[in-house]
């Protein structure tokens, strides 16, 4: 490697951004690093044990270099951490064999090309690379596979099936357009256009013939049992929380989370309609055409209006925010698979963060009582400052802090920390916008009980304050069951939820459990500085660690 700094750690972190992007450059678009937008990412076995040699030889050059001061000491730490945590993971196989509904090499391929640039002649050539690539990149990738399943390592059979399912979607098969399709008929007229279409028409029935090599090759070499168990679970578990946490307290713990919470939306209800039960206070601002808006593209001005209006009024107020973070752009996904997600800038910018809602087929109705809080949590000040805020400090943060590392634990847990400090600064007055938080703070701390419960298949506690099948083990039916009963998801965004919780153990409870680790740093920053504490001043000073993981951002905020 080639230092390209006179600070060790630095020049290591900086040259693995170079390194790995060559080497994933659907990761790099992702992240926003610039310069690979051509080229699709090599899926096969050689391809992975080339990213797998990387991670093994910076870890060897980060452990060597000497940090020049404490900014650079908490870097290296920040960097280890996740260094050795994506060799344990590489070692054992999790990348190369995982499959599920919401995270594989195919959904990879898949979304990087709804952050490609559409505005530009050169923007549509890297796209026509791309799709013409499509097709080797299934086939490596289909090697790779296979490999693994003969090594024994196959996911669940339930997430082949279901993955197959939406490749039914993504490519024309049902009632949606096929994805490629619909971004290629945005490109202008002309000679690239048909070479476009040629290549889209291609990729799709490479995309579709992937998608039955799941169902017809994989499904039946997966697992029946969907439970993890403790040992892959724990490795997830601190991969996604940056942090080691005693599983068994934390499951206790997710149970009285739960309880807590809903007895303060019983509270709220009662605010809303004295006497009623929390059912019938939803039931009728569900039922309050006031207090719905109908249409994707009216939903999603809505959205744009509340993100841009929350940047406006916490910027200089209670954020430093960046001149360049203050843009946010509110989009409707191109999929119907269910869930909201952020993706970040590109590192000059001219991309912005954006926030995205993948709507189910059918689903026209929505409530903003409801999602309010969802665009705080993706936006301001959740992860649009955090990520922004990290990929703008170049005078703090080396290149992979600002670009490539993010723990989920750390970033979940701030966005939904962010929802609280909302309520905390008075934006959620209106009783109706406090009961939408905490019914999807309600649905977060389930789904530490039935991720945790179903991964490990514990025993459901006999004295449980809901009274829900007391003493019996944990089993995806009763996953969903409880889901249902502690959420308010319509019954195709809580499939989807369920099923992602099953083939993706570990990071649905790195919400909450992210939550509780940033209250409880600033409650200790709180405590030590007492009179001088400032909010402020430790959000900014927080934030400008980047999104690293949990343990060394308790270790960096308690030499605050």
């Amino acid at each position: 490697m080639t230092p390209t700094t006179d600070r060790p750690v630095d020049a290591v972190c900086d040259a693995f951004v170079e390194e790995y992007a060559a080497l994933d450059p659907v990761a790099a678009t992702e992240l926003g690093v610039l310069g690979h937008d051509d080229r699709l990412t090599d899926l096969s076995p050689e391809g992975f044990a080339a990213r797998e040699e990387l991670v093994r030889r910076t870890l060897a050059a980060a452990t060597a270099a000497v940090p020049s001061d404490d900014r650079e000491r908490a870097a290296r730490d920040a960097f280890l951490e996740r260094l050795q945590l994506t060799l344990e993971r590489d070692e054992s196989g999790v990348p190369q064999s995982e499959v599920s509904v919401i995270v594989s090499g195919l959904h990879d391929l898949r979304s990087c090309f709804d952050l490609m640039d559409t505005g530009s002649e050169k923007g549509w050539h890297h796209i026509d690379s791309r799709l013409s690539q499509v097709r080797g990149a299934l086939d490596g990738y289909r090697r790779t596979l296979l490999e693994s399943a003969d090594a024994g390592r196959v996911s669940a059979k339930r997430q082949y099936l279901e993955v197959a399912g939406q490749v039914r979607q993504w490519t024309g098969q049902t009632t949606t357009p096929s994805t490629f399709a619909t971004l290629v008929a945005q490109a202008p007229e002309g000679a690239l256009r048909a070479d476009l279409e040629r290549h889209a028409a291609d990729a799709t029935e490479a995309v579709a013939e992937f998608g039955r090599f799941l169902h017809d090759e994989l499904a039946p070499r997966g697992r029946d049992r969907e439970a993890a168990g403790r040992d892959h679970y724990a490795l997830a578990s601190r991969y996604f929380l940056g942090a080691t946490v005693d599983l068994d307290e934390t499951y206790a713990w997710g149970w009285e989370e739960l309880h807590r919470i809903e007895e303060e939306m019983r509270a709220v209800a009662g605010e809303l309609m004295p006497g009623a039960s929390t059912a019938e206070a939803v039931a009728a601002l569900d039922d309050d055409p006031d207090r719905s808006i109908e249409g994707e593209e009216a939903f999603r001005d809505w959205m744009q209006e509340v993100a841009d209006r929350s940047l406006t009024e916490l910027a200089d107020t209670h954020f430093d925010i960046p001149e360049p973070v203050r843009r946010i752009e509110c989009c409707i996904a191109p999929t119907r698979d269910g869930g909201i997600y952020y993706t970040g800038p590109s590192e000059d910018f001219v991309r912005p963060g954006r926030m995205w809602w993948s709507v189910p087929e059918g689903v026209t109705r929505f409530s903003p009582w409801r999602e309010l809080t969802t665009v705080y949590h993706e936006g301001v000040p959740g992860h649009h400052l955090q990520v922004g805020q990290t990929a703008f400090r170049s005078d703090r943060l080396n290149r992979w802090q600002r670009m490539m590392c993010w723990v989920s634990g750390s970033g979940e847990g701030w966005a939904l920390y962010a929802e609280r400090l909302m309520e905390e600064l008075g934006y959620l007055a209106d009783p109706a916008d406090r009961l939408g938080m905490l019914e999807a703070h309600a649905m977060r701390a389930a789904r530490v009980v039935v991720d945790l419960g179903m991964h490990l298949e514990l025993e459901i506690p006999r004295d449980n304050p809901f009274g829900f099948h007391p003493g019996q083990r944990w089993v995806p039916e009763l996953g969903f069951e409880f889901m249902r009963l502690h959420s308010a998801l319509d019954e195709a965004t809580l499939r989807f939820e369920v099923n992602r919780y099953l083939g993706w153990p570990g990071q649905a409870p790195s919400y909450k459990v992210g939550e509780r680790l940033w209250l409880q740093a600033r409650d200790e920053v709180r405590a030590r500085h007492g009179a001088d504490f400032d909010l402020k001043t430790f959000h900014r000073e927080a934030l400008d660690l980047g999104s690293v993981g949990l343990d060394p951002l308790m270790a960096s905020l308690r030499r605050l």
